[in-house]
């Protein structure tokens, strides 16, 4: 039994965001006083190259755990093989109004509809810069929740810029259910506009900076089959480096009549697993290996992870799971990954 096991039943009768920030503010600590080096370690896995970068094991952190990048250092003892922090944007937000995180105990499924809280991308930058992790870390960016969606290309300029010169991969994320109107931008029109702008954009920084840093987008797993084959087209189009798969649900089927499952945000966890398998194999058809897929939504557990990997990703990220299972969940999943 790991230490998590001890302290789920504590932290589970917190408030979700107020258990998040306490586990969070625990493991710094911790990774402060030296303690995270008496975790098992995880087992050895494959690196993989994916995206031109050389990712130890194939198990990451997926956005918006970490979402001003306070706690990297911490995360990365826990054994991930990649890290992506945020959403960030432009400008600082304080997100939605509190309570805004919930779980769905008896799915092992939360909801959450913070809108993008965080303290704005200089403040990421910053701690980035101070953080001592050296492994493969991803920064996931948006917009501002002010910020129209005909102006949207302009904040993500704004954040590529500024991360440019930090990040492993850039994440550009337009599938948040809890900015209004965002998951527009997965529109045909407008997200090849999108893309074709952020693509011009990264082949100037990359000979600004003497060094590509891939771009990946993360879309939702509310998309009917024909939306998916058009953005793998355009993915392909606009020589995008990579997919995440998926952001949350707003569909309620798998949790009706649960406590907490009326709640309006994102649904994420084990209740989001099948959709989002789903969408992953109708990219992984549609683009035939032309840019690589990365796996996340309702791993629970190492067969989850690895069912993601056999129908088409090169990568997993987890996030809910953690809630649920602790940090046991990394080395199975990397250990049946292999």
């Amino acid at each position: 039994m790991n230490i998590y096991s001890f302290a789920k039943p504590l932290l589970f009768q917190l408030d979700a965001e107020r258990a998040h920030d306490l586990t969070l503010k625990t493991l710094k600590t911790a990774e402060k006083a030296g303690l995270l080096g008496l975790l098992p370690e995880v087992p050895a896995c494959r690196p993989r190259q994916v995206m031109g970068l050389t990712f130890p094991n194939p198990v990451g952190l997926a956005a918006g755990l970490d979402k001003n990048a306070a706690y990297i250092d911490g995360l990365a003892a826990l054994g991930f093989g990649f890290i992506e922090v945020g959403t960030v944007t432009p400008r600082p937000q304080p997100g939605n109004p509190k309570p805004r995180l919930f779980r769905v105990k008896e799915a092992q499924g939360i909801i959450n509809r913070f809108g993008f809280n965080n303290l704005g991308v200089d403040h990421l930058i910053e701690n980035v810069k101070s953080a001592a992790y050296k492994g493969i870390l991803g920064i996931n960016i948006g917009k501002n929740f002010d910020t129209p969606n005909e102006r949207a290309v302009d904040d993500y300029l704004i954040c590529m810029h500024k991360v440019y010169a930090h990040a492993s991969y850039i994440t550009v994320n337009i599938s948040s259910p809890n900015t209004k109107n965002l998951r527009q931008l997965q529109e045909k029109d407008a997200l090849s506009a999108l893309l074709s702008t952020l693509k011009q954009e990264q082949q100037v920084l990359a000979q600004t900076h003497g060094r590509y840093v891939p771009v990946a987008l993360k879309i939702a797993p509310d998309l009917e089959f024909e939306q998916v084959c058009e953005i793998a087209d355009l993915l392909m189009e606009h020589k995008i480096d990579g997919v995440i798969a998926t952001n949350t649900t707003l569909a309620r089927d798998a949790v009706k009549g649960m406590q907490n499952a009326e709640e309006t945000g994102g649904l994420s966890g084990a209740p989001v697993r099948d959709k989002s398998t789903v969408v992953v194999q109708q990219l992984a058809t549609r683009l035939d290996g032309a840019l690589p897929i990365i796996g996340v939504g309702g791993i629970l557990n190492g067969q989850d992870a690895l069912e993601k990997i056999q129908v088409g990703a090169s990568l997993v990220q987890v996030y809910s799971g953690l809630i649920y299972r602790g940090t046991d969940l990394i080395r199975e999943a990397c250990e049946t990954i292999g």
